[in-house]
This record gives C-alpha cells, structure tokens and sequence, in this order.
C-alpha cells in the first residue's frame, strides 16, 4: 500500500495518500508532502551518487600520497618536502573522512524522518570535502613539482592547480547560482 492513494464509495478523498509504514499503520499523508518526500529522495540520491563519484578520486590519491613515504626518492627528500607531504597527506584525510561521512549520517538516521536533516548536513560535508580535496591536489601538485623542477617553479605549479580547482569546483558554480532565477528551497 506504500503511496497508495484509497477510493471510497463516495469518491476518491482529493489531496490525500495513506501510506503504510514499517509498523503496519496506515498515515495519511498529503500530496504535497508525499511530492516533498520524493523531492528530498531524489535530492539524497543525486548528491549520494556525486559523493561516489568524488570518493574514487580521492582515495585513489589518498593511496597515491601514502605510498610515495616508501620510495627511495622520498628517503632523500629534504624536511620542506617532508612537511609538505604530510600536510597534503592531512588534507586528503580530511577530504576522505568529509566525503565519506555523508553516508554515514544516511545509514545512522535512516528511516528516523531526517533525511532533510542529512540532505543539509551532507552538502556542507561535500562543499568542505571539496574544498580539502582542491587544496590536496594543489599540494600534491606542489610535491611533485618539488621532486621534478624544484623551486619557484614548483610553487608556481601548485598556486595555478589551487586557483584552478577553486575557480573550476568553487567560483565559477557560485557566479552560476546567483545567475539563476531558482531560490535556495528549489523553488523557481
């Protein structure tokens, strides 16, 4: 019966759904919440799967900085390299634990009648989970550019990466937002 809309021998009752829950009751629910309930779904599910999306790519480079401590290039390196390493290596951890945590809220509250909760809380997960990741590419940029060229160049390579992941993920999407005519509820 979940979303099933009753008829009655007077005629179907306008604007109301009944829906079953877990617990064997029957709730009445209004088509404009059942419609915001499967806005919020859709909502959960569409930033889910651009989590997905974004989890592969960091933990590939997570992977990546941990295993440039077991080189013998790295044996050598000197302590600005070093440094430099291990504060990129924090920045992929936090972006690992900000993506990942958006999932975890959705399991712990799961069918608890939160998910707008979450929906709000995994976007400012996502948007810092970015944010740590730019900067963690820009530092790997930086690392690798220590190793290669060295000097101001390498610096130069990691300044362009960071202005370029914060113009392509950040200010560009934001110059967008205040463009469009769509309020911050989704309504146009």
């Amino acid at each position: 019966m979940l979303g099933a809309v009753l008829e009655y021998p007077c005629g179907r009752i306008p604007h109301v759904r009944f829906t079953q829950w877990h617990n064997g009751y029957t709730v009445p629910v209004s088509e404009a919440e059942s419609s915001e309930q499967r806005r919020l779904a859709r909502n959960l599910s569409e930033l889910l799967q651009e989590l997905r999306v974004a989890q592969g790519g960091v933990q590939i480079l997570f992977g990546f900085l941990l295993s440039i401590a077991f080189t013998e290039r790295y044996a050598e390196a000197d302590g600005y390299v070093r440094v430099t390493h291990m504060v990129t290596v924090l920045f992929a951890a936090g972006a690992v634990a900000l993506l990942t945590a958006p999932a975890a809220w959705h399991r712990v509250l799961f069918r608890r009648g939160r998910r707008e909760d979450v929906i709000e809380v995994a976007n400012r997960f996502a948007l810092a989970g970015l944010g740590l990741l730019a900067i963690a590419m820009a530092g790997t940029i930086l690392l690798l550019g220590e190793i290669v060229v060295g000097g101001w160049v390498a610096v130069a390579l990691g300044v362009l990466a960071a202005l370029f992941f914060g113009t392509l993920w950040f200010l560009l999407p934001w110059r967008e937002r205040h463009r469009d005519t769509i309020d911050s509820s989704g309504q146009s």
